[in-house]
């Protein structure tokens, strides 16, 4: 069986994954990194800075994991921005409050933005297998970065209310969550809806090789 460490405060990634990885041949945990989450960048492609955010939390896990001891056999990290609808080079990523939700929403409303995911599969010295990113302890990684495209309603005052009431925006790049409350005023436009959800999808297909 492989042990698996998903290193995010995602609940929603977390359950993406236990329902996606349904087979008995793999044992998944849940919990955050206890490094903080490294701030978007700014002045840059929100592309690498996503990419940049996922290899700091992949080094982050790795230290982690050497210092506890941890025996998972492989662990994933994954990080997710919004691209500014109107300027590819500012990220939006987790509202700090309602504030700051209410003006990502009314900034994301009735437009098309891309959605940005990176996610890292760290594989353990104890594995075989080796990555392209040399981590500390003898960890390795290897990292995918993909985008999608989303197109949302325009939002009426009452909709938005509904919204940032929910707060179905805590935690969510953009202050949305297309599986949840904003679904009904969102739609997938391009891409795989996964990457909206929090893991590129390139690496959900490695993954799955490495399972089978």
């Amino acid at each position: 069986m492989t042990s698996i460490l998903l290193a995010s405060a995602s609940q929603r990634r977390y359950d993406w994954l236990c329902s996606f990885l349904t087979d008995d041949e793999s044992k998944i945990e849940s919990r955050p990194l206890i490094s903080p989450e490294p701030a978007p960048s700014k002045g840059i492609d929100v592309r690498v800075q996503t990419e940049t955010t996922c290899i700091a939390k992949a080094n982050a896990a790795a230290i982690e994991m050497a210092i506890s001891g941890a025996s998972q056999d492989l662990v994933i990290v994954a990080d997710t921005l919004v691209e500014d609808p109107e300027d590819p080079l500012v990220a939006m990523g987790k509202p700090g409050d309602v504030v700051s939700a209410t003006a990502m929403l009314l900034r994301l409303s009735g437009r098309r933005h891309r959605v940005w995911s990176s996610t890292a599969l760290l594989w353990s010295p104890n594995r075989s297998r080796e990555g392209t990113e040399v981590l500390h302890g003898g960890w390795s990684a290897d990292i995918w970065t993909e985008s999608a495209i989303v197109e949302f309603d325009d939002l009426s005052e009452d909709t938005l209310a509904d919204l940032l009431l929910s707060e179905s925006w805590v935690g969510k790049a953009g202050a949305y969550d297309l599986a949840g409350e904003a679904g009904a005023n969102a739609n997938l436009v391009e891409g795989a809806e996964v990457t909206v959800l929090g893991f590129a999808p390139a690496a959900i297909d490695a993954l799955l090789e490495v399972l089978s």
